[in-house]
């Protein structure tokens, strides 16, 4: 499918723009007053390619959402989604962020692959490792509606940029040079800490089996859209845990296999 703005309907250009003003002035939309107008996914990509368009900044790389079976079924969806998120919304860890910035932010652990070259549909498993560098990722949902979590629409999902807020990320790494085989990386587990007290844990696995599935699969849709990963672009890649809500304080992901840990320090 190859996704054209200019077939937009009047409908999906003024959701569009409404959502854009949403993510400008912090005001949150009600589910109940667009979700009529998008009812597919291709009207939901077209929706989000053009309100990108309208946030006029770079694409910095994308998110791949409902990862897990567990939250295909919490939004009545049967594979993933991505979302387009803009450059100055990856983050090096340590990052600090203020709750006035944000809506009805939550919290994910997450691998982050960042393309060394263009990636492409035909590349193997194998190949993603040898052109990607790796990091730990502490990613902050947030969306343009009110009480979004976890009863939004997927089609409302979809048109907000996969309920993009910021991608936290810590040291990089060449993936083939961190891990000896694509299996390793259905073997990373994380502690997500809060204050110092433990939140959650998890394991990679979570995501479609292993975190390079999710990036091969959106290396596929976005291909299919006639779209391109390309150098540079950076994925979160899909959570490894069922999202807490954020809140003021100091939240840490601590990762095995080399990766690290990140930090996010939230202000009110």
């Amino acid at each position: 499918m190859t996704l054209q703005t200019n077939t937009l309907s009047k409908a999906e250009k003024a959701f569009a723009e409404a959502l854009f003003k949403s993510y400008t002035s912090g005001d949150p939309l009600m589910e109940s007053a667009w979700k009529e107008q998008v009812t597919n996914d291709s009207q939901a990509y077209r929706v989000q390619e053009y309100l990108t368009g309208l946030k006029d900044e770079e694409v910095g790389g994308y998110k791949v959402s409902l990862t897990s079976a567990e939250t295909q079924k919490m939004f009545a969806a049967d594979s993933p989604l991505y979302g387009a998120q803009v450059a100055s919304h990856f983050l090096k860890s340590p990052a600090t962020v203020s709750l006035q910035t944000l809506m009805e932010p939550l919290v994910e652990v997450e691998l982050a692959f960042r393309a060394k070259e263009d990636l492409f549909a035909s590349d193997s498993l194998e190949e993603l490792m040898s052109k990607t560098t790796v990091a730990g990722g502490l990613e902050v949902p947030d969306s343009r509606f009110k009480d979004w979590f976890p009863t939004l629409s997927k089609y409302m999902v979809m048109s907000d940029a996969a309920v993009g807020g910021l991608v936290v990320y810590g040291q990089e790494h060449n993936t083939n040079e961190l891990f000896s085989s694509t299996n390793e990386l259905a073997e990373v587990t994380c502690e997500l800490f809060h204050n110092g007290k433990k939140v959650k844990d998890g394991v990679s696995a979570e995501v479609l089996g292993n975190p390079l599935k999710s990036l091969h699969w959106l290396v596929q849709k976005l291909e299919s859209q006639n779209k391109k990963f390309t150098a540079g672009q950076m994925v979160s890649s899909g959570t490894f845990v069922l999202p807490p809500k954020l809140t003021a304080g100091k939240w840490q992901v601590s990762f095995d296999h080399g990766l690290g840990s990140v930090t996010l320090k939230v202000t009110q």
